[in-house]
């Protein structure tokens, strides 16, 4: 009889997995530090890489990378971290659009339905027609209520390009309410509660950490403004702002003023951001020996026959790292702008289209935020036709 000495099959069992249990950890050790080296390296790399470029001998490469980071609230520590603040502002004076001045000369824009209806041609400012589609607004067949989508590609970037041919059917998209303690709504959103055709972002607002796009604001958190319908819905009538506003002819108006001053010339939708692009048919001047820093974009222009272009460029993205301020001057002179603005831009920046015969909207760019589209105190609506505000 063999006696019970308490490494019977159940005792072998226990000391099996026991001794499993033991590699498993072991293996997963072994796995955690692999990992932790692998990061270290990374952030070792990463911070020698920023150093050689913030340290080294071409400060057209510092500010190249200093302009792109501090254009994301979430990266901007990458340039705080190594570079002083006054360098970081200096960088962005002698690396910027330079303001015109200028406030826009409505008699250039010739909506059809007009006495006079010139071309936007740049080589032939007399003739009729639209660069890129050569249609006539003269022509009897002519349609107003008219959009085209035009995908835009270039060596950084790809986008989309809306042109909008009915001016009037742009608009800007509000939440129902603004204030610290109120929510704004995603751009998707915005054109779902409106059943509007298109989309895309606006205006900036506060970001408070979560950016709740409850408070509107201008670049550089600089104080807002919203005119939506006809209404000042936040903003002061006494101050002064950089505004991208639509007036009730369709017009589209660039031009600091004050909100008085914009109620006062008409002006039935706006917002303020910027820099301006083109004014009056001549491109903005960007300055400085490099250029702006890659980014998603948004902008905003018309052409001289009234048609809206609405357009976002994909960015951070392997196939489209983004376009720079320069770039979107090219394409809205390209397209024939007389006058054109830059909005918010960032992980904010995408384009939505709805459905045609129901309200089912979907973003149709790559949109570069890393979360759930972002809550905006404003966006860049188009109507259905028959949701077009009459003459």
């Amino acid at each position: 009889m063999t006696k019970d000495n308490g490494r019977g099959s159940g005792g072998a069992r226990n000391e099996k997995k026991s001794s499993a249990g033991r590699k498993v950890l072991k293996i997963l050790g072994r796995l955690g530090i692999c990992f932790l080296t692998l990061l270290l390296v990374l952030v070792i790399g990463i911070i020698g890489t920023l150093m050689v470029v913030y340290y080294g001998p071409s400060t057209s490469a510092r500010d190249r990378v200093v302009l792109t980071v501090t254009e994301t609230s979430a990266g901007y520590i990458l340039a705080t971290w190594f570079l002083p603040k006054s360098t970081i502002e200096e960088i962005q004076r002698n690396n910027t659009v330079v303001e015109s001045g200028d406030v826009t000369n409505t008699s250039l824009i010739k909506i059809p339905g007009s006495s006079t209806k010139k071309g936007t041609d740049p080589e032939d400012p007399e003739a009729t027609g639209s660069p890129e589609t050569g249609e006539n607004p003269d022509d009897p067949e002519y349609d107003i209520n008219k959009t085209e989508l035009i995908d835009i590609t270039g060596k950084t970037y790809r986008g989309k390009l809306l042109i909008v041919y009915n001016p009037k059917r742009v608009f800007i998209g509000t939440p129902e309410a603004y204030g610290e303690d109120k929510k704004g709504v995603t751009t998707i959103n915005m054109v779902r509660e409106a059943n509007a055709m298109y989309g895309i972002n606006g205006g900036g607002f506060y970001d408070t950490g979560n950016g709740n796009g409850g408070v509107p604001t201008g670049r550089d958190n600089s104080p807002g403004i919203v005119i939506s319908r006809g209404k000042l819905m936040w903003g002061y009538k006494s101050s002064t702002y950089e505004i991208i506003g639509i007036n009730r002819d369709g017009i589209l108006v660039l031009g600091k003023m004050t909100g008085q001053q914009a109620l006062d010339s008409g002006i039935v939708e706006a917002l303020n951001f910027g820099p301006y692009l083109v004014v009056n048919g001549e491109p903005c001047v960007v300055q400085g020996y490099t250029e702006s820093s890659l980014n998603p974009r948004s902008a905003i222009g018309q052409r001289a026959d009234g048609a809206m272009l609405l357009l976002t460029i994909d960015g951070r993205q392997p196939t489209s790292v983004g376009a720079s301020y320069e770039d979107l001057i090219e394409i809205m002179m390209r397209y024939g702008a007389v006058n054109a603005a830059n909005l918010d831009g960032g992980s904010s920046t995408y384009m939505v289209q709805n459905a045609e015969d129901e309200n089912d909207p979907q973003i149709i760019t790559q949109c570069a935020s890393l979360y759930n589209p972002r809550k905006m105190a404003t966006s860049i609506l188009v109507s259905r036709v028959e949701d077009t505000p009459e003459d």
